[in-house]
């Protein structure tokens, strides 16, 4: 898969609250299936493997599997390779140009 189709794939993976709330709730630790289902009470079991799914798919999760468990983790990579190419440099930008405002504005005329 090209990094632009990795890419493609991590912005859908993304672009659902349900899924970014699902790797909220992974952030602070691995969660089985079982127990997302229960911190998300408003779908149901179908819709968060479904989402699941998705996230595995954009390697935003880790799925390890012990016995008849299935142990989700977070995979932070993928948002770091889109933070170090889109979110970066457009941030030193900004930055940038802030800078040179306030330059301005301090400046005595």
């Amino acid at each position: 898969m090209s990094t632009e189709d990795e890419n493609d794939a991590t912005f859908k993976a993304l672009s659902h609250r349900s899924r970014r709330h699902v790797l909220d709730l992974l952030k602070s630790e691995p969660r089985t299936t079982g127990m997302l289902c229960e911190l998300l009470p408003e779908l149901d079991r179908c819709t968060v493997m479904q989402h699941l799914n998705v996230l595995e798919a954009a390697g935003l999760i880790v799925v390890e599997r012990r016995g008849r468990e299935r142990w989700n983790h977070l995979d932070a990579l993928p948002i770091h390779a889109i933070h170090e190419r889109w979110i970066g440099p457009y941030a030193a930008y900004a930055s940038s140009m802030l800078s040179k405002l306030k330059r301005l504005v301090e400046t005595p005329n």
